[in-house]
Formats: structure tokens, sequence, C-alpha cells
């Protein structure tokens, strides 16, 4: 992960920033850092979630950037009284009216579950109409979850889909979505210590590059 970090610090070195006529200079550069910094942040966090979880012999662990939502998906999401009433359900994959990305994507072999998360800071909350939209994206994901996995070989008897609030503030309800605190609970395996150690690698690196003298 320490090339990652590297190529993150180098680029937010190299940003221009508008200096602030009540900031000055130095003030101006730092919090154009920071901002920028926590933007930048929740990709590493994404990334070394997966590069652990990849550590976990019974894991198969991916990433998907294009996986098709389909037009029933966005019917059934549409009428439903209640978006969680459709968690039971299962569609075929392969249609699309728009494709996202998931970040990581987890076989259990030992489970014989598909799983499939999204990675935010969740230090922060988002309006109700954002909020709907993540929750229609992670139900129509989960309703296409299992034919997906039957359609690359892997045949699941469980298939869930998940955002992964890192810090706590949680935009939608448990279950589908988990704390950064219960990450080692949910997998079953030390995920949270090598997290945090990039985190700590992260901090060091920004505030020096913060301190530094432009």
């Amino acid at each position: 992960m320490r090339p990652t970090v590297d190529e993150t610090i180098d680029r937010l070195g190299a940003a221009r920033f508008r200096e602030d006529p009540i900031a000055g200079r130095k003030y101006s550069r730092a919090t154009s850092i920071i901002s920028s910094a926590y933007k930048r942040h929740g990709a590493i966090l994404q990334r070394a979630l997966l590069e652990r979880l990849k550590d976990c012999a019974r894991l198969r662990v991916w990433t998907e950037d294009d996986f098709k939502l389909s037009h029933e998906s966005l019917r059934q999401v549409r009428v439903a009284e209640r978006l969680d009433s459709l968690l039971q359900a299962q569609l075929p994959y392969g249609d699309r009216e728009r494709s996202v990305r998931v970040d990581i994507l987890v076989f259990d072999e030992a489970r014989h579950s598909i799983n499939a998360y999204n990675v935010k800071r969740g230090n922060g909350s988002y309006d109700g109409g954002k909020r709907r939209i993540i929750h229609e994206e992670l139900v129509r994901t989960q309703m296409l979850l299992s034919d997906y996995g039957r359609g690359i070989g892997l045949v699941s008897e469980t298939s869930h889909a998940h955002i992964i609030f890192y810090y706590g503030l949680l935009s939608l309800p448990p279950p589908l979505a988990i704390s950064g605190d219960d990450l080692d609970e949910h997998f079953q395996f030390p995920v949270r210590e090598a997290i945090e150690f990039v985190n700590a690698y992260f901090v060091a690196r920004l505030s020096a590059l913060i301190e530094q003298e432009d």
C-alpha cells in the first residue's frame, strides 16, 4: 500500500490552489490539501481493505468496474413501497439500464456466499436524496448479485450487498450498512489493524506535506 499512499501524497502536493484573501498562502494551501485528502482517503480505505481480504485463504476477492443494473431492477425499486421488501428478490443478471462500480466483491468458499461492498469514509452525512440513491443502488445490486456470481462460475447459497461507513456515521441502517468497528466480526478475519496501519502512514505523510514549505 505504500506506493498507493505515496502516489496520492505526490498528487496532493502537485495540485494547484487558489489563494484566499483572508487565509493567505500558507493556510490556503493547507486547506486545499486537506480538502482533497478527504476525497482521496476513501479510495485508500477501499484499497487497504481489498488487499487485506486477499490475505484470507477462504476468500476470493475482486473489484467490478462495470456491474450492470437491469431495467427490471429499476422498475421494482420504483414501485416498491419499502426498498427493504426487495432484499429477498433475485433477478437475472446481464441486462443493462446502467452500470455501477462495486468496490469489493467477496466469494467465501467456506460459507458459499457472495457479497458486494462499497466503501465510504462515513465521517459525514448525506442528504435525503443522496441516501435514497445509495439505498436504491445497493438493493438493485443485491437483487442481481446471485446470478452475477453464477455467470462467472460461483454458485452461492446467500448473496448480500453492503455499504461500509468506516468511521461509523451510518447513512443507511444495518445490516445494509456496516461500521468499520464491526469489520473483523463481519468477515471473521482481522482486517481493521491492517487498515489502521495504512491510515497511520497516510496521516504521517499528509502531516509532513502540510508542514512542508511551499
